[in-house]
C-alpha cells in the first residue's frame, strides 16, 4: 500500500481549522512508498501535548510514533483526491485528516483505501482510522465507532446518454456497476422495492448480496470507481450507482443522472471500536461544527 508522511505546516484552510483545534498543519501528498517532505511554508510550533498519563493507550502509542495513520480516497473529488501531477491531495476529508493529526501534535500518514479494502486496514492496525467517504449505518456500528456525521450524500446513478436510462423505471433487468464493500446495491434494490418496481421477494437487508442478487437488476462488483467508469463507457455494465458527490467526477460529455437520489448517505470518521482516539475524533468534528469549520470546508470544496 502506498504511503507518504505528511509535515506540520502552515496552509490556508488548516489555519481555519486550528481556531478551535491545536496550532500546527500538514501539507497534503499522494501515498507513494513511506518517505518525508518538508513544505517551503514557515514551521510553526507545536502545541504543548498533553501529559502521559492522560492519554489513553491507543493515543498514547499514535503520540509516541509521531505520526497518525489515516485511510482516505485518492480519486474523489472534494472529499480526497490525489493530484496526479503534483501528488498533492486536496479536500474536505484530506483537511480533517490533517486537524486530527494537529489536535494530537503529531504528523499524519495517507494511505489510499477503496470501500473493500478500509475496514481490514482499520481491523489490522496498518491504519488508525478512516475518513474515506465511509457511510454510517447501524450493522458497521457494531464493529466500529463513528463520529458524528460531518457530511450527508445521496445515492444516485450515473448513465451514457446513449442507453436512453433516465429513471428508475428504465433500470429493469440492467446490469449496474457498483463498488465491492459498498452499500449502493441494496439502497437501489431498496428504492426499486419501494416505488413497486421489483417485487423483492427474498431481500434482507442484513443478508443482502449483490453478487447472487438478480430479482429486476444484476450487479457486477468492481474494487474501485475509475474502473466503474472504463466498464460504463465500454458497456459492460449499463449504469454505475454510487453516492452522488463520488459520481460527480465521471459525469464527463454524453453521461447523465437517472432522476432519482435516495438512501441518505451519512459519512463519520471511523475508527477501532471503543478505541480512545473515538473520542478524540468526535471531540473535533463537534469543535469543526461548532467553530463553523465543517461549513466552510463544505463550500470550498464545492459540496453544498
Amino acid at each position: 500500500m502506498k504511503k507518504k508522511i505528511m509535515r506540520r505546516s502552515l496552509s490556508a484552510v488548516a489555519a481555519g481549522l486550528m481556531g478551535a483545534l491545536l496550532v500546527a498543519c500538514g501539507s497534503a501528498s499522494e501515498p507513494a512508498e513511506v518517505s518525508e517532505i518538508t513544505d517551503s511554508a514557515q514551521e510553526t510550533p507545536l502545541a504543548e501535548q498533553p501529559a502521559d498519563d492522560s492519554l489513553e493507550e491507543d493515543v498514547k502509542a499514535i503520540v509516541d510514533r509521531g505520526v497518525i495513520k489515516v485511510g482516505v480516497k485518492n480519486a474523489v473529488m472534494g472529499f480526497g483526491y490525489e493530484d496526479p501531477l503534483t501528488g498533492e491531495y486536496t479536500g474536505l476529508e484530506i483537511e480533517l485528516a490533517k486537524a486530527l493529526a494537529d489536535k494530537l501534535g503529531v504528523d499524519v500518514e495517507f494511505t489510499a483505501v477503496t470501500a473493500a479494502t478500509r475496514t481490514e486496514l482499520l481491523d489490522s492496525g496498518d491504519i488508525d482510522c478512516v475518513l474515506a467517504t465511509f457511510t454510517i449505518t447501524d450493522e458497521r456500528k457494531e464493529s466500529w465507532d463513528f463520529t458524528t456525521p460531518y457530511y450527508t450524500d445521496y445515492v444516485s446513478v450515473l448513465v451514457e446518454d446513449s442507453k436512453g436510462i433516465k429513471t428508475l423505471d428504465d433500470l429493469a433487468d440492467a446490469t449496474v456497476g457498483v463498488s465491492s464493500g459498498s452499500t449502493s446495491a441494496k439502497a437501489l434494490v431498496k428504492a426499486m422495492i419501494e416505488k413497486g418496481l421489483i417485487s423483492g421477494d427474498g431481500f434482507d437487508e442484513e443478508s443482502f448480496d449483490p453478487a447472487t442478487w438478480t430479482d429486476g437488476i444484476k450487479f457486477q462488483q468492481y474494487d474501485d470507481y475509475p474502473t466503474i467508469s472504463t466498464a460504463l463507457s465500454a458497456g459492460e455494465v449499463d449504469a454505475f450507482c454510487v453516492d452522488k458527490s463520488i459520481l460527480a467526477i465521471y459525469k464527463t460529455e454524453g453521461r447523465s443522472y437517472i432522476d432519482a437520489e435516495f438512501s441518505p448517505q451519512n459519512y463519520g470518521i471511523a475508527t477501532t471500536k471503543g478505541s480512545g482516539l473515538s473520542k478524540v475524533a468526535e471531540e473535533l468534528v463537534s469543535e469543526s461544527f461548532e467553530n463553523g469549520t465543517i461549513d466552510k470546508l463544505i463550500s470550498e470544496n464545492g459540496l453544498d
